[in-house]
């Protein structure tokens, strides 16, 4: 499981605001790239996002679905990036400074398919660099929406 950590300048509150809209995911998540469709009831579980990966004219219609929400704390999902295969992927949520910044830590490892059959230390070093760029973009959204 890879693991990455940043400090977010908002609260965890704003922080989860951006992770409860889900037409948000292709701003802060590398590699998606558009926005199908959003369930009604995202970030509930069972909801999925339907997104697309990839740099047009090469993209993949894929999904994102809820496996456990406890809001302003914990996302976790299944994300389908096929022709990889499915990762699961943690996001958990804790205030700082009395609640005033967020420490955000993103956990994330395949789950199924291909991307399995690369050894773990092989698929953590792609994931570390992308999961920091994730991390930056969110931060960049949750520290600008006011």
């Amino acid at each position: 499981m890879s693991t990455n950590t940043r400090e977010i300048s908002a609260t965890p509150h704003d922080v989860w605001a951006v992770l409860a809209d889900g037409w948000l995911y292709p701003l802060w998540v590398v590699g998606a790239s558009r926005m199908r469709e959003v369930d009604d009831d995202w970030p509930a579980v069972g909801a999925r996002l339907h997104h697309s990966v990839g740099s047009w004219p090469l993209l993949l219609d894929d999904e994102t679905e809820v496996v456990e929400c406890r809001p302003v704390e914990l996302l976790r999902v299944h994300a389908k990036a096929w022709p990889s295969g499915e990762a699961g992927v943690t996001l958990r949520l804790e205030p700082l400074d009395g609640g005033t910044r967020t420490r955000v830590t993103i956990e994330e490892d395949a789950r199924s398919g291909p991307g399995r059959l690369v050894p773990k230390p092989l698929r953590d070093l792609p994931l570390a660099w992308r999961n920091t760029e994730t991390l930056r973009r969110l931060a960049f959204i949750a520290e600008r929406r006011h």
